[in-house]
């Protein structure tokens, strides 16, 4: 009987073998279905007259078009033949239709992103744009068809070979401009701000006071740089006031953590994370201090960490240049759209960082109790409007789902409960029926990727801001340089102003008390052009000083990367170079470590050895390369004394990530060593300040002879801080995610550093979370100078000889030119595609 058993599991095995053999060999034969032509000449319907494509020898593509028509159709096209699967996931993500695609596992996911509509508001801005926008995105949606119309499963890409384990039926849609506007809303939720700290605040205040929560929201540190420290206006009629409006009920700190789970679900799907510290550095230097004697311009953005990277470098190139065909640009696009979104034109360059404008406010909405679907407004029960969303799972189910707007947003709870005492707690009365709406500028059509294409065609500073004037959201600060030697700043965006609330908790929206009184005119908003200082930087830090009238930001970020990155220009010694900022964009010393590490040198240490490491951090220069010891042990210490410090006491999912904002929160603390945050709750004895210091510092010493040995001089921060480009999709799939993620690759830098490679302190690990996504440099002197570099690849394809081939070099903060002339892009070259039209 075992013997037949054995032949039976022998039998079983060997089937398995021949199952995975076969799939093995079906995917290998697979694999390369996708690569694109990039050589020879493809005819095509559509075009005015021929297109050239260089691709250099990363992949990059330099398209050469006579009519603005054939440049955004060439550049569609390329998009699909590098990233149709990201461009597709993206386009049924941010429009809720995921579960289109991927079937009922995402409808929880779909819900929420329906109920807040982004494709709803994408269908009016379609309404709003200009002849020549909506031109562009026709040619665009034109040829990514054109290149789906003889392109299907995995000649698309790989990971339609595996799409029918979870839905068989389907096939993509067509593209449409409308796609391409949905998309930038997804944008504007990664670099959302306010809203998560308003339902943190609200769910901390169930048991904890406002003093000591603001004590986790510190003031921003006025010696930190400032933007635009000289901007003044004097029309301020509109300042708003403040008045907060707090105490909620444990009803509705509940019902806010569920809410938090949504909102958390959404930015894992979305590959954002506020918790990431996403951000960006930028700075600008002029001419006076540059060695070329033209501007320098840096920019770095800091986003999530995934493969294919969010950005596609790309050249567009109007052959010639005139007035019926205005772009020469070359720079970083989002696949999904047209135009160059950071980079440079033949006369200005720019870069983008991220403001974290508070412009979303939750509101708390008074439901009639006889009738969902009403809510009151000033005494009275008035009507939601409702519509129904059809949300189709897989090819053959729908699903109805209500959604009810107010005057305030959408529903986006979906369950009521009882508000006992906050009557008592606000002073307000309120009836036993609610529900949260979102208030968001992302939610109001506006003309933000129409900015972008006229910031493409700009040619001076007046014509730039000109056109940041549309970008509604999100709100970013735009640097620039111009050739003519000029550098500025502009701050865009609809920036509420409120009415009787700072927006730090969520507010009542029962009366029209507490609704919005428009937005900071374009005019007061903070810009800035040639200041006498010769720079300007700007890396997510305060925008403007306490003096300004309006409320911009709840915080900003505490400012430690600007304040280095100003340090490198005023210590320079002399003119700085291209080889100046290569060194700055690398730079990873952590100022935050240093304000932190002299508080141990009062610590009395028994153990010898913890006492040698403590005196090695003490004369550390705060450097966090990948091979330095002490940043190993710095970082080990930091996670080691966050949680034992806070972890007690902050529910799970605020837990410190250990960003800018915790170094400022535990500076404070060190001035305090009897404040009750030292106290372990969990413990009988009241811990003090340097118990806790010295319980961590030895924690992350037997952490570290843990994992890196008892030797101290091998430990590496490379070895702990490392990135893994993980696929957003397939990495959810056993085994298959293996065939598309990539990595793990040893980094510097961390957080609340200019290297900025973040990582979040609460999850146990160092791992990367967020990075700087793309690397620029940009020489007015010369275009052909510049420098840039990706994460990944410029390819979406897993196994194309550039899918992958950037990170090395991206790790190791190196560059490829950011080629500009003709000339050298031909001799360049690996690929010439020419596009012909179907006469």
């Amino acid at each position: 009987m075992l013997r037949i058993l054995g032949f039976i599991l022998l039998g079983l095995l060997a089937l398995v073998a021949l199952i995975v053999l076969g799939a093995g060999i079906y995917v290998y034969a697979a694999v390369d279905d996708s690569f694109p032509q990039t050589d020879g000449e493809i005819t095509l319907e559509g075009l005015d007259g021929p297109v050239d494509i260089f691709r250099d020898q990363a992949g990059i593509p330099h398209i050469y078009a006579s009519t603005e028509h054939d440049l955004f159709f060439a550049e569609g096209y390329i998009h699909a033949q590098d990233r149709f699967w990201q461009m597709d996931f993206q386009r049924h993500t941010s429009a809720g239709r995921l579960s289109e695609m991927l079937g009922d596992a995402t409808l929880d996911i779909d819900t929420f992103l329906r109920t807040l509509g982004w494709e709803r508001v994408a269908k009016q801005e379609l309404e709003m744009l200009d002849t020549q926008s909506m031109a562009m995105l026709e040619a665009y949606s034109a040829g990514v068809n054109a290149y789906l119309a003889d392109h299907q499963g995995t000649e698309l890409s790989l990971e339609y070979l595996f799409l029918p384990l979870v839905n068989s039926g389907y096939q993509p849609a067509d593209w449409e401009p409308l796609n391409t506007l949905t998309w930038a809303k997804a944008m504007a939720w990664d670099l959302r701000d306010n809203m998560d700290a308003e339902i943190e605040r609200s769910i901390l205040l169930n048991t904890m006071s406002e003093a000591r929560i603001a004590e986790l929201f510190p003031t921003y540190d006025e010696n930190h740089p400032i933007i635009v420290p000289d901007f003044e206006i004097f029309a301020n009629e509109g300042a708003q006031s403040e008045q907060v409006v707090s105490g909620l009920p444990a009803e509705v700190a509940r019902e806010l953590a569920a809410l938090n789970g949504q909102v958390a679900m959404a930015d894992r799907l979305l590959g954002g994370d506020p918790n990431a510290e996403l951000g960006s550095n930028s700075w600008v230097i002029s001419g006076e201090l540059s060695a070329t004697g033209a501007p320098l311009l840096a920019n770095d953005p800091h986003l999530d960490a995934s493969i294919p990277s969010i950005w596609y470098q790309v050249g567009l190139h109007c052959a010639p240049k005139g007035p019926e065909c205005p772009y020469e640009a070359v720079g970083v696009s989002f696949v999904g759209a047209p135009g160059i979104v950071i980079g440079h034109n033949d006369r200005i360059a720019w870069g983008f960082t991220n403001v974290g404008a508070d412009v979303m406010d939750l509101y708390i909405i008074k439901v009639n109790p006889d009738n969902p679907n009403q809510y009151e407004m000033n005494g009275e029960w008035v009507d939601m409007d409702v519509l129904v969303e059809n949300i189709h799972v897989g090819s053959d189910q729908v699903v109805e789902l209500p959604v009810r707007i107010t005057q305030f947003g959408p529903i986006i709870s979906d369950s009521y409960g009882d508000l006992a005492d906050f009557d008592q707690n606000s002073g307000l009365d309120i009836p036993g029926n609610y529900a949260i709406a979102l208030r968001w500028t992302a939610l109001d059509p506006g003309n933000t990727l129409q900015s972008i294409f006229k910031i493409n065609r700009a040619q001076n500073f007046d014509e730039f801001r000109e056109a940041a004037r549309d970008f509604v959201v999100p709100s970013q600060s735009l640097l620039y340089a111009d050739v003519d030697g000029n550098i500025g700043y502009q701050m865009p965006g609809h920036i509420p102003l409120r009415n009787q609330t700072d927006g730090k908790f969520p507010t009542p929206g029962w009366t029209d008390k507490y609704a919005w009184q428009g937005f900071i005119s374009f005019e007061e908003l903070p810009y800035g052009l040639n200041p006498s200082s010769g720079y300007i930087v700007a890396a997510n830090n305060a925008i403007v000083g306490p003096d300004y009238p309006y409320l911009i930001a709840d915080f900003w970020d505490y400012g430690y990367r600007a304040q280095r990155i100003e340090q490198l220009i005023l210590d320079a010694g002399g003119p700085l170079d291209i080889a100046d900022y290569q060194r700055m964009q690398a730079d990873s010393v952590n100022l935050g470590a240093l304000e932190l590490i002299p508080a141990l040198s009062s610590l009395e240490i028994e153990d010898a050895e913890v006492a040698t490491l403590r005196d090695q951090l003490i004369a550390w220069g705060g450097n966090q390369a990948a091979d330095s010891a002490e940043a190993a042990l710095f970082n080990a210490f930091w996670m080691q004394l966050l949680k034992a410090t806070f972890n007690d006491e902050l529910p799970e999912a605020y837990w410190p990530n250990g960003n800018s904002l915790w170094y400022v929160v535990v500076s404070n603390l060190l001035s305090d060593p009897e404040n009750v945050w030292w106290d372990d709750v969990n413990t009988e004895a009241i811990e003090s300040r340097d118990a806790i210091l010295l319980s961590s510092l030895s924690a992350a010493v037997a952490e570290l002879k843990s994992t890196q040995g008892n030797d101290p001089s091998q430990w590496t921060w490379g070895d702990l801080h490392t990135i893994t480009f993980v696929h957003q999709t397939m990495d959810n799939f056993p085994i298959i995610g293996s065939l598309f993620n990539r990595g793990p690759f040893p980094v510097s830098g961390g957080s609340a550093i200019i290297n900025a490679t973040n990582w979040d302190a609460g999850t146990g690990t160092f791992d990367v979370t967020s990075l700087p996504s793309k690397r620029s440099i940009m020489d007015l002197s010369n275009w052909e100078n510049s420098l840039q570099i990706n994460t990944t690849g410029q390819s979406g394809h897993a196994y194309h000889p550039h899918y992958i081939d950037l990170a090395p070099l991206w790790a190791a903060i190196e560059y490829l030119p950011m080629h500009w002339e003709r000339t050298v892009i031909e001799a360049e070259s690996e690929g010439h595609l020419i596009l012909t039209p179907a006469y």
